[in-house]
């Protein structure tokens, strides 16, 4: 149940309503100029808290964006859901291994003018709750209670980032100045589970102190649904075989803690009104932009966004502008890679297999109804505000003309389908898509079960986690698919219970910035021995050796040149699955595709260095990332992890696993 609220909040930071505010603000920039007594004054405390949730969530403006603070798309693009130049992650002409490699979101030098990173923003959380107590004593308690509350939210929230990028971390609880002779400071790197029972303890800590709701004027503040959400996220990911060498043991007491713990976040967040948010796969699609900065039951973690011109200094979401099509003034779409095309169920909940009825040349018939409102393709509608001028059917083919190739309305993409999930149908193309007001949600109530469906299934309770998969999709199928349960069936294992759980959140999931973290905890990119070969025994094909590939829908004969020879068939095609013709609506689009087109393979791959296509190479040693040299240069007392070299070119001891 945390909410960002940073539609509200960055009026505060940015636009600065006083000059006394603008004043006290300029101040937090700098460590030597912070005066404890800010916390006598409730409208001073509360200030600095919002300016704690700008410093966390400012940069999340894309649900691709992860890692706390940083929010880059880098891991988003290690997945099989984009396609393009491979990241430093998956480059397979690339070996990173030296600390000059290593993973910079650590954070450098402390300085007097501090960048706004890890343990910047845990300094600042600490700050507070050291000096709350002792100058606050006249705040009223619950303003108190709710302070710390959101600090110990804060704290745990950044320390679980630093563990997934790097494994175990310096714990520090304490405001510590910087010194050259101070040895207390010099604090070493704790285990994983030190530091994930310090995660636990601050969440725990956060519940006990914030509501299980805020006023409406507070709405998007962490709440104690979150904090307990947020431990079965991070119990979760402890459990799983990244940091647990004994996952594959059913009666391993981290499994059952992580679902004790997912459990007690559903009972909270049900009791308060949280749940998945309507009812049909239309409801599904709408909750990312209706209710807009109000209380949506789905979402557990929400950055609130504004539809306001970033001039008046209110942040927007970076979202449509990126994923619509050129011809609706966007930034061309994101290309569907035909892995993420094949990979959705079928109408049954089947899996999308030829024996299943699968039709991969005719994709778009007879899929999952997340199918339609995940993608866009050729001849789907794609509302927009401005459908009069900007046309609100999309077009992804091309044609010939000797040597020369031209893309219907100009939409240059190497996929028959674009991404369109978390669009709002109203952004207006005019008025500009750059600030779309559709609020991000980084943690939903569909992902807190599906933590416990996979926590039931590494038990061994196949019945129970199938159960929870269920919740999960009857809320988006028509209650004639249900049989054979929604078509996941009763997985005869419990590999393929877990495998199904990862199935189901590849789907759900999608686009929304949280594969590679299961793809890093599960270890999928190739098998382990040391981690028990997670792929083999779940069944998975491992991602190193794989490539996205697209695909182009191509008019049957060369054309006359560049004037679209398709222009009038196409018309009166329009797929819209809001339509009581739906069906019908399909069948003309694939009859139109037979008489017109065919498939092509793209000109270049879509996975290329310089033109020469690669295959993704995630090595063994980037599950966990290499302090950087600045950062051991700096901290020499610090040990590199294993596989990784230090700032000496010696080879890492520091084994961030366990």
């Amino acid at each position: 149940m945390k909410k960002i609220k940073i539609a509200g909040i960055l009026l505060i930071a940015i636009s600065l309503a006083t000059s006394c505010k603008q004043k006290f603000l300029e101040d937090m920039k700098s460590f030597d100029k912070y005066d404890e007594n800010i916390f006598t004054n409730a409208t001073l405390t509360g200030w600095y808290i919002d300016k704690m949730y700008y410093d966390f969530f400012s940069a999340y403006k894309s649900p691709i964006l992860s890692v706390t603070g940083l929010y880059t798309d880098t891991r988003t693009k290690a997945t099989e859901e984009i396609g393009g130049s491979p990241t430093d992650y998956t480059n397979p002409q690339k070996t990173l291994i030296d600390a000059t490699q290593g993973d910079t979101y650590f954070g450098g030098q402390l300085v007097v003018n501090p960048a706004n990173v890890p343990y910047t923003r845990i300094r600042n959380a600490n700050f507070l709750l050291a000096k709350i107590a002792e100058k606050g004593q006249s705040l009223p308690a619950d303003f108190k209670n709710t302070a710390r509350g959101q600090m110990f939210f804060f704290r745990a929230y950044q320390y679980y980032d630093l563990l997934r990028v790097y494994g175990g971390v310096p714990i520090i609880t304490t405001v510590q100045n910087a010194s050259a002779s101070d040895s207390t400071i010099k604090v070493p790197r704790a285990s994983v589970t030190d530091v994930v029972n310090q995660i636990v303890s601050d969440f725990d800590s956060a519940a006990a102190l914030l509501p299980a709701s805020w006023a409406a004027t507070d709405y998007g503040r962490f709440t104690k649904g979150a904090a307990l959400a947020m431990k079965s996220r991070v119990l979760l990911t402890y459990a799983s075989p990244l940091f647990n060498t004994d996952w594959d043991n059913t009666g391993n007491a981290r499994w059952q803690k992580a679902l004790d713990a997912g459990l007690a976040a559903e009972t909270a967040l049900t009791s308060a009104g949280y749940g998945l948010f309507g009812t049909t796969a239309k409801d599904w699609a709408q909750m990312w932009y209706s209710p807009d900065n109000a209380f949506n039951k789905e979402a557990i973690i929400v950055r609130m966004l504004s539809s306001t011109v970033a001039s008046s200094g209110i942040e927007s979401n970076g979202w449509e502008k990126s994923i619509r099509l050129t011809k609706q003034t966007g930034s061309g779409g994101i290309s569907v890679p035909k892995e993420m095309i094949d990979l959705f169920p079928l109408a049954t909940g089947a899996r999308p297999t030829i024996s299943n009825g699968y039709d991969s040349l005719h994709f778009f018939l007879n899929r999952d109804p997340r199918f339609y409102r995940t993608f866009a393709f050729s001849g789907m509608r794609w509302k927009n505000k401005d459908s009069a001028t900007y046309p609100n059917v999309v077009w992804l083919y091309r044609w010939k003309a000797g040597s020369s190739a031209y893309y219907s309305d100009g939409n240059s993409s190497n996929s028959p389908a674009v991404v369109c999930k978390m669009s709002n149908p109203s952004a207006s193309p005019t008025t500009g898509l750059a600030y779309s007001g559709s609020d991000l949600m980084e943690y939903r109530y569909a992902e807190l079960l599906l933590n416990i469906a996979e926590c039931y299934a590494a038990k061994g309770d196949i019945t129970n986690a199938v159960n929870y998969l269920v919740k999960v999709r009857q809320r988006v199928f028509p209650s004639t698919a249900s049989a054979n349960n929604y078509g996941i069936g009763t997985p005869a294992t419990k590999y393929a219970a877990i495998e199904a759980c990862l199935y189901e959140r590849r789907v759900e999931l999608a686009y929304e910035g949280k594969r590679f973290w299961d793809l890093q905890r599960w270890m999928l990119y190739s098998d382990d021995a040391a981690a028990g070969n997670t792929c083999t025994k779940l069944g998975v094909t491992p991602l190193n050796g794989t490539a996205h590939n697209g695909r182009y829908w191509q008019y049957k004969t060369n054309a006359a040149g560049s004037t679209d020879p398709l222009t009038s068939a196409r018309t009166g095609i329009a797929v819209d699955p809001d339509a009581t013709d739906f069906a019908a609506q399909l069948n003309n689009l694939k009859t139109f595709f037979d008489n017109n087109l065919v498939v092509a393979t793209t000109d270049q791959a879509m996975d290329n260095i310089s033109g020469t296509p690669v295959l993704m190479n995630f090595r063994p040693n980037y599950y966990l990332a290499g302090l950087s040299s600045t950062v051991l240069s700096l901290n020499p007392w610090l040990l590199q992890n294993t596989g990784w070299n230090d700032y000496n070119g010696a080879a890492g001891t520091f084994n961030a696993r366990q």
